[in-house]
């Protein structure tokens, strides 16, 4: 498996672009979290991080600590890591987090670590829309559902997530889901799909966002 480093005292892990959100989350103790949620998405966690994660209402970009990208030129560029001294040029971290390759491809990503006393994921009636501002980490909906995913400690995961619980027809969801059978040829980002978050609906397929101007240029710089 392409772990490359998995630092719980430091709370990171590195490991190669190709490497399963299933895989990460059987790699990690118990007690330490991934940026992202316990389900399988297409192009493991260098599409995810190129995507620009997948659910999540915090900021993600903050959460990827570094990167090694092979450019459309075939270059191979190194940014950011464990840790950032003396850095020098342009942080090309957090410009790749959400570009959907118009930069290149992740070869290999430093991730941060959280830790959690309890996690819960919890599916039912609802939508985003009746999300309050104070949400869990995760939610997204899927195929008619409000998913909910938080951990923490266990009080603040029953609060965020308890409410979602008590209504007619929610359930606790068990285990680390699959959502790639959804989405066939890859996830893209389209209007109708069969799952959504705050930023975008996914489809099935590899459509993506138009690129700015200022930021193909960058991309062709590289």
């Amino acid at each position: 498996m392409p772990i490359l480093d998995l630092s719980p005292g430091d709370q990171t892990l590195t490991l190669t672009g190709d490497v399963t959100l299933a895989e990460v989350y059987a790699a990690l103790p118990p007690g330490l979290y991934p940026p992202f949620a316990p389900v399988e998405l297409p192009g493991g966690v260098g599409g995810l991080v190129s995507r620009g994660g997948f659910g999540q209402t915090f900021f993600f970009g903050a959460e990827v600590l570094g990167v090694a990208l092979r450019t459309r030129s075939g270059r191979v560029v190194r940014a950011g890591g464990r840790t950032v001294k003396n850095v020098q040029g342009y942080d090309l971290t957090r410009p790749f987090v959400g570009s959907f390759g118009a930069l290149g491809e992740a070869l290999e990503l430093t991730l941060r670590l959280r830790p959690g006393l309890s996690a819960r994921h919890v599916a039912g009636p609802g939508t985003l829309a009746q999300l309050p501002a104070h949400a869990p980490r995760f939610a997204w909906e899927q195929e008619g559902e409000l998913h909910l995913w938080h951990f923490g400690h266990a009080r603040e995961v029953e609060a965020l997530t308890g409410e979602l619980l008590a209504r007619p027809g929610a359930r606790i969801v068990e285990g680390l889901g699959d959502l790639s059978p959804l989405f066939p040829g890859g996830l893209g980002v389209g209007e109708d799909g069969p799952a959504r978050d705050r930023r975008f609906g996914w489809v099935p397929g590899g459509a993506t966002p138009p690129v700015p101007a200022l930021f193909e240029r960058l991309a062709a710089s590289l």
